[in-house]
């Protein structure tokens, strides 16, 4: 299958090509949307980075949609939802943040594949396989989620450090009475804290269980959901940074005297 690798990162475009190749993909790269709109004729499936020199990703992915019913992976370094929200509705099919995993990639790639339907010389057959209902999905029973005031009940689905705690069952996150909203990365990256608050985890342990070992990117996302996730409770001293080797969850001593949340 022809892949169209649309990213003006050299190292990124080689380790995409590379690792399609290893799994029996042909490969064209582009590093500019213009070019990428030029190459466009026989491609089969198209991975556009939204970061590109000469046009935004976004406007990349509508140009190519208005003349191509080609499936379009977007891959981007932003996971915000505006991002996200903006590239479907460009056309893209599919969008995946960086840094992302092999797997997970190779999988939504295939995923991709298989809800697509070419527009040239797709059968009667098949356009009827295509159209036919789907299956409606069976309802699960709503759960009802725990009260998060008070204490918590002791559960081994809970991890507690001070006022701070998460239940894994629900994946949700409490700060004395209130509810902190965090991402599904920032959920696991605090559930690990949790786990042995007071304990050094290492950037790369970190990165291998809550972003996969065989992530694509820079770690610096980590520090990115770190800050983040100081921001949503409050206080920059419930993660503490140690240079050079990693990050670890202490409960501020300002949080006992009621001095700061």
């Amino acid at each position: 299958m022809d892949v169209l690798v649309v990213e003006d990162d050299d190292g990124m475009a080689e380790a995409l090509q590379q690792m399609l190749h290893l799994h029996g993909h042909d490969t064209r790269r582009c590093d500019t949307g213009t070019d990428a709109l030029a190459s466009l004729p026989g491609t089969k499936l198209v991975l556009l980075d939204l970061s590109l020199p000469d046009l935004a990703g976004h406007e990349v992915c509508r140009r190519i949609r208005e003349n191509s019913c080609v499936p379009i992976v977007v891959l981007s370094g932003s996971d915000h939802e505006l991002d996200r929200v903006t590239a479907l509705y460009a056309g893209a099919d599919d969008f995946v943040p960086k840094p992302f995993s092999r797997h997970e990639l190779l999988a939504r790639i295939e995923a991709v594949l298989r809800r697509s339907t070419c527009c040239c010389g797709q059968s009667q057959k098949d356009s009827a396989a295509d159209s036919a209902p789907l299956p409606v999905p069976v309802p699960r029973p709503r759960r009802t989620p725990p009260e998060p005031a008070g204490e918590p009940a002791v559960a081994p689905d809970k991890l507690r450090a001070g006022p701070l705690w998460l239940d894994t069952r629900t994946r949700r996150v409490f700060l004395d009475d209130d509810e902190v909203r965090v991402t599904r990365k920032e959920f696991d990256l605090l559930a690990m804290l949790l786990e042995e608050p007071g304990t050094v985890m290492q950037r790369e342990d970190i990165m291998a269980r809550v972003w996969d070992e065989n992530w694509f990117g820079s770690t610096r996302t980590l520090d990115v959901h770190v800050g983040s996730l100081r921001g949503k409770l409050g206080s920059t001293r419930w993660i503490e940074t140690v240079r050079g080797v990693g990050y670890r969850l202490t409960v501020p001593a300002a949080i006992g005297s009621g001095a700061e949340r």
